[in-house]
């Protein structure tokens, strides 16, 4: 991740997180954060208590983040911050708890003034991995119309082209859901499993074969040891960790979304 990337990232997190950006320059910027950053951020909870218990005027703090040292002016004081820093590790930990959901519309401000019905979609983002003694991660987005059922493949591909506001546009309103959000993650989670066993698990066989291999190895190298039951077992439990077969199912985020008829 490139230094520009990074400032880039800090830009969309802060202002996504309704911070003040009080200054923002080449190499740096200055952020002004909200109470609920300075508690998810700053580490102070005894403050944040003290001040609860007293009823304090809050004071959150200021952040001043250095993405380039070298252009950015020398009387900067600042947190150096690079690929692999703590801080930015803990704003990736903040952005994926903070940004678990979202709810937004498709904003047809510009359009005809007429009165637009918007109807749920639900979203999940997951990520699946295929693990033995290889790893091979796929993405997939999906949506459902919590109308209708439909179900619809690389969902986020397609909501990025729409325009998406948090609020609900004038002249428009939405459609009541005749399947609930709880049935629709239902229905994906199977539609996931579904497509899971139609695949080929040519991979999962070579991986047993390998495991096979090495267990025979480990075997014959214990064979004329004595007292080894324990050492074996360990190392049998090690092989079993390194090469079984397994897909891990992970939920990125999701989120609910109201659109027109023709937006999917």
């Amino acid at each position: 991740m490139k230094q520009e990337e990074i400032h880039q990232f800090l830009e969309r997190f802060f202002l996504a997180n309704d911070c003040e950006i009080l200054e923002n320059k080449q190499g740096y910027l200055i952020v002004q954060l909200t109470i609920d950053l300075d508690k998810e951020l700053m580490n102070r909870p005894f403050y944040w208590h003290y001040l609860e218990k007293t009823g304090g005027v809050p004071n959150p703090a200021k952040l001043t983040l250095i993405t380039n040292p070298t252009i950015a002016p020398k009387d900067i004081k600042g947190e150096l911050i690079h690929f692999g820093s703590p801080r930015l590790h803990q704003l990736f930990a903040c952005a994926k708890k903070l940004s678990g959901y979202i709810r937004l519309y498709e904003n047809r401000e510009g359009k005809a003034q007429e009165h637009t019905a918007l109807k749920p979609w639900i979203n999940i983002n997951m990520k699946i991995s295929y693990q033995c003694d290889r790893k091979r991660d796929i993405f997939r987005s999906i949506g459902l119309q919590l109308i209708n059922g439909q179900i619809v493949d690389d969902f986020q591909s397609k909501l990025e082209k729409l325009p998406l506001a948090a609020k609900i546009p004038d002249f428009a309103f939405t459609l009541s859901p005749l399947i609930m959000p709880k049935s629709g993650i239902t229905r994906i989670e199977n539609t996931v499993k579904q497509d899971l066993l139609k695949e080929d698990y040519t991979w999962a066989e070579e991986a047993k074969q390998r495991w096979a291999k090495d267990l025979r190895l480990l075997e014959h190298f214990y064979e004329e040891m004595e007292d080894y039951s324990e050492s074996l077992e360990t190392e049998k439990l090690a092989l079993q960790e390194q090469y079984e077969p397994k897909i891990n199912i992970s939920i990125i985020n999701g989120g609910l979304f109201y659109l027109t008829s023709e937006a999917i």
